[in-house]
């Protein structure tokens, strides 16, 4: 057990590392809008590049950044009933919807989707826009953002089922009820 939760820290230093960059690519999609609105409002100039670059950092961010929110635990959760469960109970019920549901979603998703990129990268699909984009880098971060949603899962499996053995503190307590947790972690 020892040697998995090693293996869950690296996973989860490599998720918040990965937040790290995402933090910054944020600041970046926000220059890249900022500089679009002043564009066209002031020069009439408008760039479908410089759009859909937005989108696809957008997209980077959710879906790169998913194993993060997973890490912290601000994932959707039905918070009415977990409140109520006791840690091992709430650790088992996480436990249980990790191994049966998200698992098999992002192997399902990453399965589906990896055709797609190989095609898109094949034919050199471009975006139907004027000066648009290349659209494999964008259709990458799907089986990309769920393959690292799938080894974050396996770290939080890892140590829900280290909690309940006893081995270490419960990995997953309520969030704080007066709702000052940190949104981009540290």
């Amino acid at each position: 057990m020892n040697t998995l939760l090693w293996l869950s820290g690296l996973v989860d230093s490599a998720s918040t590392a990965i937040n790290r960059f995402l933090r910054w690519t944020i600041l970046v999609i926000v220059f890249i809008s900022a500089g679009n609105a002043v564009s066209r409002k002031f020069f009439d100039l408008s760039s479908n590049a410089f759009l859909e670059i937005q989108w696809y950092l957008f997209s980077a961010v959710f879906l790169l950044g998913a194993g993060y929110v997973f890490l912290r635990n601000d994932h959707v959760r039905v918070d009415v009933l977990s409140q109520r469960l006791t840690p091992s109970a709430r650790a088992l019920v996480d436990l249980a919807g990790i191994v049966f549901f998200l698992i098999p979603f992002c192997v399902f998703i990453v399965y589906q989707s990896t055709p797609i990129v190989a095609e898109a990268l094949r034919s050199g699909e471009i975006s139907q826009n004027a000066g648009g984009l290349l659209r494999w880098p964008v259709y990458f971060l799907l089986p990309l953002g769920y393959v690292l949603l799938l080894v974050q899962s396996l770290s939080e499996a890892i140590k829900r089922l280290a909690f309940l053995l006893g081995i270490i503190a419960d990995p997953a307590p309520l969030s704080d009820p007066t709702g000052h947790d940190d949104v981009l972690g540290s």
